[in-house]
């Protein structure tokens, strides 16, 4: 019998994160038809990990739908496995952690990226360097594959008067750029991509916003080949 897929989300009070989740969920369940998918949250919405831990009738492969690890990956989530877990468990890395460049340029296509567009990628930020780590080298490697300067902005530091925005987006003009393209790194809308947007409008009035992640194939990938490398543990699990 297969592992359980334990999908673990952050959480939010906008139901928008939990409708995305709920769809990531049902796209990966049909890409693993013989395995029993379910899906958890850190915080803000139901069922907390504890509680699906709590429940499993066996084995266990954790994923974390998260996009950089930081607390939640390295000290909330192990924490929250070693007090709840009744059956072996092993948690992956963060799907961020495997390369999710080609969604953030789709969805920038798919919204309409023209010559001349410098891009800035959004993200929650961390005071952990690892995930700053990751953000940056997203980064990087969608400059690379679209040919275009970009510019790492994240949501929770936009600084005094937007002041990191607004450094952003000048280096983006003085690059070249004719218009600012928004890439957001985050799994679904919500307040904290809206709070760049609204910025924008005063900042730069006609910025082309992409979509987030999502359902994306990459994100899809991430989250089945993270669960098929993890699910060969039986010999030796991990609590």
């Amino acid at each position: 019998m297969s592992p359980t897929l334990l999908l673990v989300g952050h959480g939010s009070r906008d139901p928008r994160f939990g409708d995305t989740a709920r769809r990531v969920r049902r796209a990966v369940a049909d890409r693993l038809p013989d395995v029993d998918v379910r899906l958890s949250y850190l915080d803000l919405d139901e069922p907390s990990v504890g509680e699906a831990l709590a429940g499993m009738p066996g084995e266990t492969v954790v994923v974390p739908l998260l996009l950089a690890p930081g607390y939640h990956s390295e000290i909330d989530l192990p924490a929250i496995v070693a007090a709840h877990a009744r059956n072996p468990v092993r948690c992956t890395d963060v799907v961020g952690q495997r390369n999710l460049t080609a969604a953030l340029a789709d969805r920038l296509v798919e919204a309409g990226l023209a010559e001349g567009d410098g891009i800035i990628v959004t993200a929650v930020g961390s005071t952990n360097p690892a995930a700053d780590t990751v953000i940056r080298r997203r980064a990087i490697e969608l400059s690379t594959l679209l040919h275009r300067p970009v510019e790492v902005v994240y949501a929770t530091r936009l600084g005094t008067g937007n002041i990191n925005l607004r450094t952003a987006i000048r280096r983006l003009h003085n690059a070249g750029a004719d218009r600012i393209a928004v890439s957001p790194y985050f799994l679904s809308a919500g307040l904290l991509t809206e709070r760049v947007e609204d910025a924008l409008d005063t900042l730069a009035p006609g910025s082309l916003v992409a979509g987030p992640i999502g359902t994306h194939t990459a994100l899809i990938d991430a989250v089945v080949e993270s669960y098929r490398r993890a699910g060969h543990f039986a010999a030796s699990p991990v609590r």
